[in-house]
């Protein structure tokens, strides 16, 4: 009535009372109120669908993500998988070669314990002969240098004078033996057989054959000594050669195992943190899926509740409608049954049925029906929304469960590999200490043999031509003739 009245003041205002005033249409402000409410259904319509396309989109491309993730971890557990067996079947040749090595270090220890004692053994030995022969050469020295004097040349011409007609075919054979092993020592540069020369001139037969014996014994001895030092020289070289060489390949393989365990442990240490790292983003896009879930949820809420209050409301209108123009209808039958009267006065017509009220109706009606869909077709995403983040979390929890459990499998394997790496690291260090062990027991060796060796067919050589003379001029001592000796010097 107010609008009616503000649309059309002068049926009310300086007008005679005649009942012909504008009627304006009652459902005129509902007409607004529904278009106004279809506009906005519209647009939430509108943005809603957007929002769900894009939703949509979102999570078609995490699935992809997340399938691409699944594939990629496929891989590295298959990569993992050969490489973990590539690692035990080292760890076990490794073991293999440190039990050999074990072995072979207490046997070289043990012989090494055992040369040094006998290096020792022979050096004192040999710094014994040494010092004896030098104190031998000394007295020989000395007691030709007395023997040899004129005083006692006088002397043994006095004393053996009275006997020379006896004894002149001995002093012939002493002469000649005695020049034989002069001879002899001057050619050898040998003392000892300058020392026996003189004592053959001098001493009687049985006693200079005695010395002459005793010589040759010692110098046969002396050779006997000296070939088993030099065979003792040449075996301990052998073996050092060898232990040396079998260190060395040893010392290559620990360290090519070295290179190895360290290149593993870098490739796990890389693995771990990647794994790590797509750990922490998964669980933070199950954080981002879960906010964005709850926000989904209420943005659905508050549609739901936004649909159901239209529901509501154009329900309540419609009713409205619906009981007014019962009513109106009715009174319009009751009527047409009272029986004709007077006609009605001038100036007011009968009442009619608005035309538009049936389609003002229908469209109330439409936009409920609207409504009712638009919230089954919410509750429809919501769930399949609902599913999906679910399934998403299920298959993220069960990635973050594989790959935590990948993490601490390559976890055990590095730690073991680390373990292993300083095994080996030591197991380098001994090894390098057994060959600096080897170089000293060589150089070692060295000063104890290389004189010998390279001296040792010379020496061999004189204390041959030694021990012939020796035994020439014993054989010229006990009758043999002294020419045929000189002929074959």
């Amino acid at each position: 009535m107010l609008s009616s009245f503000i649309q059309a003041p002068q049926d009310y205002f300086d007008a005679e009372p005649t009942f012909k005033q504008s009627y304006a249409p009652q459902s005129g402000a509902i007409f607004g109120i529904l278009k106004q409410m279809k506009e906005t259904f519209e647009t939430n319509l509108a943005s809603s669908q957007k929002e769900e396309m894009a939703n949509q989109k979102a999570y078609e491309d995490l699935k992809a993500a997340k399938e691409e993730e699944i594939s990629a971890g496929q891989s590295q557990i298959d990569t993992k998988t050969q490489e973990l067996a590539d690692a035990d079947e080292k760890n076990a040749n490794s073991k293999e070669d440190l039990e050999d090595t074990k072995k072979n270090l207490g046997a070289d220890e043990e012989f090494l314990m055992m040369l040094k004692e006998k290096c020792s053994m022979t050096d004192g030995e040999w710094e014994e002969r040494q010092k004896t022969r030098q104190l031998e050469m000394e007295a020989c020295s000395k007691a030709l240098a007395v023997l040899s004097s004129d005083d006692a040349h006088d002397l043994f011409t006095k004393t053996f004078n009275f006997v020379q007609t006896e004894s002149k075919f001995t002093s012939e054979r002493r002469n000649q033996a005695s020049k034989l092993l002069s001879a002899v020592a001057q050619k050898l540069q040998n003392p000892r057989l300058a020392t026996l020369a003189v004592r053959v001139r001098l001493d009687a037969f049985t006693r200079v054959k005695k010395a002459i014996d005793d010589m040759v014994h010692q110098l046969t001895q002396e050779k006997a000594d000296e070939i088993k030092h030099k065979d003792f020289c040449v075996e301990e070289f052998n073996k050092n050669e060898l232990q040396t060489e079998k260190k060395a390949r040893a010392k290559q393989d620990v360290t090519a195992k070295i290179e190895d365990l360290e290149s593993t442990i870098d490739s796990l240490t890389k693995a771990i943190d990647t794994l790590k790292a797509e750990v922490g983003e998964a669980q933070v896009q199950m954080k981002r899926g879960g906010e964005d879930r709850e926000k989904q949820n209420k943005e659905f809420q508050m549609t739901v509740a936004d649909q159901r209050a239209t529901q509501k409301l154009l329900a309540a209108a419609l009713n409205i409608l619906k009981g007014f123009y019962a009513k109106k209808a009715a009174a319009a039958l009751a009527q047409m049954d009272q029986p004709a009267g007077p006609p009605p006065p001038p100036g007011f017509d009968g009442y009619k049925k608005n035309a538009a009220a049936g389609g003002v109706m229908g469209m109330i009606q439409q936009i409920i029906n609207d409504a009712k869909a638009m919230e089954a077709e919410a509750i429809r995403s919501e769930e399949d929304a609902q599913k999906a983040y679910e399934d998403f979390v299920k298959e993220t929890n069960a990635s973050i469960d594989t790959k935590s459990r990948d993490i601490v499998n390559k976890s055990e394997t590095k730690s073991k590999a680390e373990a292993d790496l300083v095994e080996a690291k030591e197991t380098k260090e001994n090894v390098m200490l057994e060959l600096e062990q080897l170089a000293n027991s060589k150089a070692e060796l060295h000063s104890s043999c290389d004189f010998v060796m390279k001296n040792f067919d010379i020496r061999q050589t004189a204390r041959d031509e030694e021990i012939e003379a020796l035994k020439q001029a014993k054989a010229i001592l006990s009758g043999a003739k002294f020419e045929s000796f000189l002929q074959n010097a």
